[in-house]
């Protein structure tokens, strides 16, 4: 069975030596939600890069997200468009509290939609992975977003926000569990 895995990058976008990237490489005929070039903080518009990116995929499709993307993917199961096999969203970022400096203020993330983050059981099989000591969410808060969504928790460890400044490039742990989604 042919299935496409989807990348969604959170809202730094595209990082060239990231975990997702490295992921995207080694899979064959994988796609990665395009940047927005305009709206670039705005839920709403990201979610609907999201969508047009699924509906571009003929087949199955599952989706790997990251940080803010796990939040666009709960924000899209919410009214989805087409059938989704599973996904892995790994260290989501509690957007409900405030961020490191860096990254853009509460108050802003509210103003564009951001809050409060959606908690709808998803409609297809997911597994969240949890840091210990990620600064962008607790693991307590990030194991609620993950029983909300009826979804496995896997608790990678101490490996901060699973991004370049925590120390990953290739995470080893990547295509075993978008393997384990893909098979339900």
């Amino acid at each position: 069975m042919n299935v496409t895995v989807l990348f969604v990058p959170g809202l730094r976008d595209h990082v060239e030596d990231h975990w997702q990237t490295h992921a995207a490489r080694a899979i064959p005929g994988s796609v990665t939600v395009e940047p927005l070039t305009e709206d670039r903080l705005s839920l709403a518009a990201r979610v609907s890069a999201l969508d047009a990116a699924l509906n571009e995929i003929e087949g199955d499709v599952v989706i790997a997200a990251h940080s803010a993307g796990c939040l666009m993917v709960a924000e899209w199961a919410r009214k989805p468009t087409r059938a989704v096999r599973g996904a892995l969203l790994a260290t989501p970022a509690d957007v409900e509290n405030p961020l490191p400096p860096g990254y853009p203020s509460l108050e802003d993330l509210t103003a564009h939609g951001w809050c409060p983050i959606a908690r709808e059981r998803l409609p297809f099989c997911t597994i969240v992975v949890a840091s210990n000591n990620d600064p962008l969410g607790s693991f307590d808060r990030i194991a609620d977003l993950a029983w909300c969504w009826g979804a496995r928790l896997h608790d990678a460890g101490d490996v901060g926000h699973l991004n370049p400044p925590a120390g990953f490039g290739p995470w080893d742990e990547a295509l075993p569990l978008i393997k384990q989604v893909t098979a339900g």
